[in-house]
């Protein structure tokens, strides 16, 4: 008897859940989560570039980034961080996303947004997070947000 098991993508995103299926034997539960202080355990505000191997920090900090901050028409403040407003072209949202994939890897405590409007509505980047991340944003992202 083959056991088939569905996991939320978000699971194998982050890489959070290892899975090793044998079809003999059924998956055991997943463990319980860790609950008070263990459950509220958050990364350093600070980027880990060892999170991309070398090819993919020079494709997302010397090549997308560039492309993306040269691409941005707009940039609006937030209470916990900045939108910034981009073209709504294809070319563009494909760019956008690779470096929202990228960026969740280096800089964990980002939450970060990609919107795509109806009516082809201008691409939207949302960065924001926890207290500290607005700062860490007009520090380490300068070049991103100054208008």
């Amino acid at each position: 008897m083959r056991f088939v098991t569905v996991v939320p993508i978000a699971l194998l995103l982050t890489g959070a859940v290892v899975l090793a299926l044998r079809a003999s034997q059924p998956l055991a539960a997943p463990p319980s989560q860790p609950t008070g202080a263990a459950a509220h355990r958050e990364s350093p505000l600070a980027c880990n570039v060892t999170a991309l191997t070398p090819e993919e920090r020079k494709r997302h900090f010397d090549e997308v980034s560039p492309k993306l901050r040269m691409l941005r028409s707009g940039v609006r403040e937030l209470p916990d961080g900045y939108e910034i407003e981009f073209p709504a072209d294809a070319a563009t949202y494909r760019l956008l996303t690779e470096w929202a994939a990228g960026e969740r890897l280096c800089c964990p405590f980002f939450d970060i947004d990609v919107r795509s409007p109806r009516e082809g509505g201008p691409l939207r980047l949302r960065l924001t997070g926890r207290e500290g991340v607005k700062r860490f944003i007009e520090v380490d992202g300068a070049d991103w947000v100054k208008q």
